[in-house]
């Protein structure tokens, strides 16, 4: 009935009627999902009536409304077949500024068109596969950067360069072509880093380095929809991207590190809405080429170095690092580097583990970052090596017993996930600069067989990778208890099947055959 009457008002009405009775139909259905089976025809030729209407001369908040309910339909994938079509296409790209005219961004009150024009398309090009080849045909993916390269430094228009990011991201994800095209031929990556540079507000205090206001304010709601969106088409332009071939590229990958060890520093309005960005990121920096990591870490500031000479000075706090910013602060430096966006990912992991599910999906990105890392970078893997591998001085408990990051990565180690459990054995084994002597020390010999059995060393040795030579000092607690330690003893059955050691197992069979043998 809610069809029926729209459809009479928008084919015989003027705008004003229109209007209204769109605008009841979209508040009714506002949270629409489903749609009854037994309307379908009568919302097809809804959406035919509404891009007859968009086509007229009529006005801005008619247009709105028109695009409201086309935004709502366009959920049901059964009735965009017939309604997309080239020229209907064509409509809503020049209703949101994506056609080929030079057309400035000047007109606020153009804006509410262009943002729900942009969300049309993105639930168009989502759910029709029609759409998807019209999107190539028409070049949607450059007019989408130009459009982004028109508003990439004005932040009172995120709503429009959010969706602008959700649709790039939509075509990246649904054609390999496209990502080669916004990789190359369309600059995508230098493009969309100033996108984040300029969603971070980024003021940069070195080629590398950028400012970092700890007691800033958190990003605003729309500045982290907008990073995030920048992040996850940032990943799909970037995913094949494992080796390095010409200088620019590298120094490029840098930058974007840089901007992505900014984005690890900083909060979005909610903790939610932190975790979703920083995870984005996680992910994102999976694909930086390895030697283009350096850059996470940075040498102290003077102004950092005098506060922890200052730390250093004082006599020891009472206070948790998490109460006394200046004893936080100094816990995130190692070997005259800051360390800060190594102990954030170091924590997100954490976080991860204690979620205790999705591990594939949500724990492997970090803790393979983590790892690489860790294997091409020396003061990364030393300082991770000291958060989570320090002196071991409980030697009381088993590894995998108590709260540490240790105990809980060792607890990883058995997990029933096959991909879970070798990741997190082979972050340990790097940090262990993959000597089996210093993994088996933390983890316990069961815990690490799995990984020394695919590895052929179960017998003992050091992994492929070469490692500097610096030592790992053991504690006076691991010293006196390492000969008491007896981490692999071979075992066997006696003749009366109870297990005892191998050695004397096999005497008792010795002697049951000499017994034998006297008989005879």
């Amino acid at each position: 009935m809610d069809e029926e009457r729209a459809l009479y008002i928008v084919r015989a009405g003027e705008a004003g009627a229109i209007e209204r009775v769109l605008r009841d139909y979209s508040d009714k259905h506002r949270a629409t999902f489903k749609f009854e089976s037994t309307d379908e025809d009568k919302r097809k030729k809804l959406c035919e009536g509404i891009f007859k209407v968009l086509v007229k001369d009529v006005p801005t908040t008619c247009q709105v409304s028109c695009l409201e309910v086309l935004r709502i339909l366009s959920r049901d994938k059964k009735i965009l077949v017939p309604v997309t079509t080239k020229e209907n296409m064509q409509i809503l790209l020049r209703l949101a500024k994506l056609h080929e005219s030079d057309d400035s961004l000047e007109k606020v009150s153009e804006f509410p068109v262009i943002v729900e024009s942009l969300k049309c398309l993105c639930n168009i090009v989502f759910n029709s596969q029609m759409a998807q080849q019209l999107s190539l045909e028409l070049n949607l993916a450059a007019k989408l950067c130009n459009l982004l390269r028109k508003c990439k430094d004005r932040k009172f228009i995120n709503d429009i360069k959010c969706f602008d990011l959700r649709l790039l991201f939509l075509l990246s994800l649904l054609h390999t072509d496209i990502r080669s095209q916004l990789r190359y031929e369309l600059q995508g990556l230098p493009l969309l880093t100033q996108i984040l540079e300029s969603a971070f507000s980024i003021k940069w205090t070195d080629e590398y380095e950028s400012a970092i206001d700890h007691n800033g304010p958190p990003l605003s709601p729309q500045e982290t929809d907008c990073a995030i969106e920048a992040l996850k088409a940032l990943f799909n332009v970037t995913v094949d991207s494992w080796k390095v071939h010409k200088e620019s590229d590298s120094h490029q990958f840098r930058v974007m590190a840089a901007v992505l060890r900014h984005c690890l520093l900083i909060e979005g309005p909610t903790e939610d809405k932190t975790e979703e960005l920083h995870s984005n990121a996680v992910n994102l920096l999976s694909n930086v080429p390895v030697s283009c990591l350096d850059v996470l870490i940075c040498p102290l500031t003077h102004e950092e170095t005098a506060q922890e000479a200052a730390t250093l000075d004082e006599p020891p706090s009472d206070k948790t690092a998490e109460e006394d910013p200046a004893l936080k602060s100094s816990t995130m430096v190692y070997n005259g580097m800051n360390m800060e966006a190594i102990q954030v990912l170091l924590s997100f992991m954490e976080k991860r583990i204690d979620k205790g599910s999705s591990y594939r999906e949500g724990l492997t990105p970090v803790l393979s970052l983590l790892t690489e890392c860790s294997r091409a970078h020396r003061n990364i893997r030393k300082f991770l090596k000291d958060q989570v591998l320090p002196p071991l001085r409980d030697v009381t408990n088993r590894p995998e017993v108590g709260s540490t990051v240790r105990n809980k990565l060792v607890r990883l180690m058995t997990h029933v996930d096959l991909g879970v459990k070798q990741i997190a054995a082979e972050f340990l084994f790097v940090l262990c600069k993959e000597r089996v002597d210093s993994l088996l020390k933390y983890t316990g010999y069961g815990n690490a067989a799995g990984l020394l059995a695919a590895r052929g060393l179960l017998a003992g040795g050091r992994g492929d990778n070469w490692y500097s030579e610096d030592e790992d000092t053991d504690t006076e607690e691991y010293k006196n208890a390492k000969p008491k330690e007896e981490l692999l003893k071979p075992m066997g059955l006696k003749p009366d099947g109870t297990i005892t050691p191998l050695e004397e197992a096999l005497s008792q069979y010795s002697v049951i055959e000499e017994t034998s043998s006297d008989t005879d």
